[in-house]
């Protein structure tokens, strides 16, 4: 596509989202409502021919090498579609925040001011790999009462052209504009480029994907970003716990699911119960063929429990591909920082939850970070002082998750502390205006 076309291209996206929005606020309960149960319906209907478009995407994500991670990514399961479909009945049912006046207060001049929810108006969503994306976007937007642009990978492209398809059709089947939702048909990256500089018709840009592909339109939009970079969480086990606990949490943050930004990526363990902790958890780990990547203290325990294990410098474990298990790695000063996304985990001992909260606000991402303990106090003091859009106490990092928070869905996550932060579901998509009532009060 040449320079013309993909500017013609984004203008038409653009001036027909812009039309749909003003539809789209203005749009009834019970209609949106309606157009997400038949979404859920359609979904369900068309599961078999979807995972036959998703194998297309499969195919080629094989064949052109793609990394584990983002294949596993790609797939449009029936337990994702399942998820997907349950995202949209939960959105329905969901109270509707557009309209809804909070703070109503009398000043001493007579007039109440108060702040009503509106939507945004147009979102424009930049997304990689995972096509389950174009539903949980979709029915945000129309629950939100915006429009929405949707730009998905190359990757996903025939994934995403048969959801967007079902979106369409539960739109105008139950009465709102079709053009509510629209997916950019073609893979040219000079779209991207367009959408991101469109204030006159986009309101948001929302960016889910490679650090790269965000780093990229955070840089270049002239456009207002919800983004995250990446998703370092970590999980930090107190002195005290209950072991067994910590042992189940761990585990499940780490080893649930690798690909996910909601994965822990660090444990921190305190000096204290390291010696008791980090046998069991290394055990599992090393069972489960997770690569990991210590400090000289956890190290040397570890070390001392798995004989069998092979440690290799950090060097050499880097250039290495294959997994060995158990396989022990002296960490780099870089893996504290690291988005792994694989069966890797940097492991350190710290003296206590003073310097747990220390670490994790210097390496952290501030996505989602978690403390595994038995003292109220550590536990209010972590919940205060870590910076992150999800901060949890006993449990794991993968609750980190929209639908899992009761929010119907998600449009992402944000790690930046405006306009929204977290999970960004319903209410992320609106703004608040100012609302003023008087019986005839005029300014002294």
């Amino acid at each position: 596509m040449n320079a013309t076309n993909s500017t013609e291209t984004t203008h038409a996206l653009g001036s027909q989202a812009k039309a749909a929005a003003a539809q789209m606020a203005r749009a009834p309960t019970a209609i949106k409502n309606a157009a997400l149960k038949r979404l859920a319906a359609l979904l369900r209907e068309n599961a078999t021919a979807l995972q036959v478009d998703n194998a297309k995407d499969l195919e080629r994500a094989v064949a052109a090498g793609l990394a584990a991670p983002m294949v596993d990514r790609l797939k449009l399961t029936p337990q994702v579609l399942e998820t997907c479909a349950l995202g949209c009945e939960q959105l329905a049912a969901m109270g509707d925040v557009i309209g809804e006046i909070i703070g109503m207060r009398q000043q001493p001049s007579g007039i109440r001011v108060g702040q009503m929810r509106v939507p945004i108006g147009v979102f424009a969503m930049i997304f990689e790999s995972r096509p389950n994306v174009t539903v949980e976007a979709a029915s945000l937007s129309i629950k939100s009462g915006n429009a929405c642009i949707l730009r998905g990978g190359s990757e996903a492209i025939d994934s995403n052209k048969a959801l967007a398809k079902l979106v369409q059709q539960a739109l105008t089947e139950s009465g709102l504009p079709a053009d509510a939702v629209q997916l950019v048909q073609t893979t040219d990256r000079e779209v991207v480029g367009q959408l991101i500089t469109l204030p006159q018709y986009v309101d948001v840009i929302i960016p889910r994907g490679g650090k790269g592909l965000i780093e990229r339109i955070s840089r270049d939009a002239t456009v207002p970003v919800i983004k995250h970079l990446d998703g370092n969480c970590h999980t930090y086990v107190d002195d005290p716990c209950d072991i067994a606990m910590a042992v189940k949490v761990a585990d499940n943050a780490k080893t649930n699911k690798y690909s996910p930004c909601n994965a822990t990526e660090s444990l921190l363990v305190a000096r204290g119960v390291a010696a008791q902790f980090l046998p069991l958890i290394g055990r599992v780990y090393a069972a489960k063929g997770v690569e990991m990547r210590c400090d000289p203290e956890s190290l040397a325990i570890l070390k001392a429990d798995l004989p069998e294990a092979q440690v290799e410098p950090a060097s050499v474990a880097i250039k290495t591909g294959a997994v060995i298990e158990p396989r022990l790695v002296p960490a780099q000063d870089s893996d504290w920082s690291e988005e792994y996304l694989a069966p890797i985990i940097s492991i350190k001992v710290v003296a206590g939850v003073d310097e747990a909260i220390a670490h994790i606000n210097q390496y952290s991402s501030h996505h989602t970070d978690a403390i595994i303990t038995r003292d109220h106090t550590h536990a209010q003091a972590f919940l205060r002082q870590v910076d992150s859009g999800s901060v949890m106490v006993n449990t794991s990092t993968r609750f980190a998750d929209g639908f899992e928070y009761g929010l119907g869905a998600e449009i992402g996550i944000s790690t930046d502390k405006f306009h929204a932060r977290g999970p960004v579901g319903i209410e992320g998509l609106t703004s608040l205006k100012y609302v003023v009532l008087g019986e005839g009060e005029v300014r002294a």
